[in-house]
């Protein structure tokens, strides 16, 4: 049995994991660098190679249980690997698994976020990337990486972070008070608050590597000069688990090099930092609740649809 990050079996099966990781190898519709079909072996190699106990949170969250699921291999069409996404992530989010994605290209996202949108009321996403995003449609199809979140700032509160590349039709598209450029945040030391602020309490991330400045992670299909830097981006994250109810995320477009190995760790360690934000107050015999609890109130805030088989 294959397991993530090598952890014992003991907490790998599916039935004692909190966790669930989704690995999407595809990358049919990038329009630079290919290779991103190959991010979540290299993601997966990683991982087998990092130390499992995290200093900063004094923790070791793989103990909270992490399922290694099946790829999703549906690449018959753009259309069709979405749809196969999207129904994958649902089918975990109902087992009540605090379910995450690793890509593959951005595209992907686009059938994680409707599954969590579907599933979690008032949902914002906060998309940390280079690039906007934004297109409807893009060579053809409405299921183009660089319309990864088109769909989501139609139906959900989109928090855009880190965007420093776009085409000006995007912009008839964003909410640029809901956007916070690279060359603002530079020399803005109030942009983690602000952006904050703007959240719903149920947060779904979508991370797209090419976020991170191509000093520290340069596998990526598209880097872009000016991006995030390491602890700054821990910092932003680990508030945001802190404050909002993080249902879930994915972490895309890892475009892995045979000659540059530190972008798969990066990858690696960034997915494992996130799960020990996410988990940081809970004990490992505790069950996993994926609602929202301000110590005030605690809500269900899983919805489920009349037709939906649980």
């Amino acid at each position: 049995m294959k397991t993530y990050a090598g952890i014992p079996e003991e907490f790998a099966k599916l039935e004692r994991a909190k966790i669930v990781l989704i690995p999407v190898p595809y990358d049919g519709t990038s329009t630079w660098q290919k290779g991103s079909d190959k991010g979540p072996d290299a993601f997966l190699n990683a991982s087998e190679n990092m130390e499992l106990y995290d200093i900063e949170t004094g923790t070791e969250v793989y103990q909270q249980g992490v399922f290694l699921a099946d790829a999703v291999t549906e690449n018959s069409s753009p259309e069709a690997m979405v749809e196969a996404v999207h129904q994958a992530t649902k089918k975990y989010i109902k087992k009540n698994k605090f379910v995450t994605i690793f890509g593959g290209e951005h595209s992907i996202s686009i059938g994680t976020i409707r599954a969590f949108n579907e599933m979690y009321p008032s949902l914002t996403v906060l998309h940390i990337d280079a690039h906007a995003d934004l297109r409807k449609k893009y060579e053809g199809t409405t299921c183009n990486h660089a319309c990864a979140v088109y769909e989501a700032s139609q139906t959900t509160n989109l928090i855009q972070v880190g965007i420093r590349s776009m085409d000006i039709m995007e912009k008839t598209v964003m909410d640029e008070e809901k956007t916070y450029f690279a060359h603002d945040m530079a020399v803005d030391d109030t942009w983690m608050d602000s952006a904050i602020d703007q959240m719903t309490d149920n947060v779904f991330i979508t991370f797209d590597l090419d976020a991170f400045d191509p000093s520290i992670m340069p596998s990526t299909g598209t880097p872009e000069p000016g991006g995030l830097l390491w602890y700054e981006t821990l910092e932003f994250l680990k508030q945001v688990f802190a404050e909002k109810n993080v249902v879930g995320f994915d972490i895309v477009e890892l475009c892995p090099n045979k000659n540059e190995k530190s972008s798969d760790f990066l990858a690696a360690k960034l997915y494992y930092k996130m799960l020990s934000y996410k988990f940081l107050d809970e004990e490992v015999d505790d069950e996993y609740d994926n609602a929202y609890d301000n110590s005030a109130q605690k809500n269900n805030n899983l919805k489920f649809n009349d037709d939906d088989n649980y």
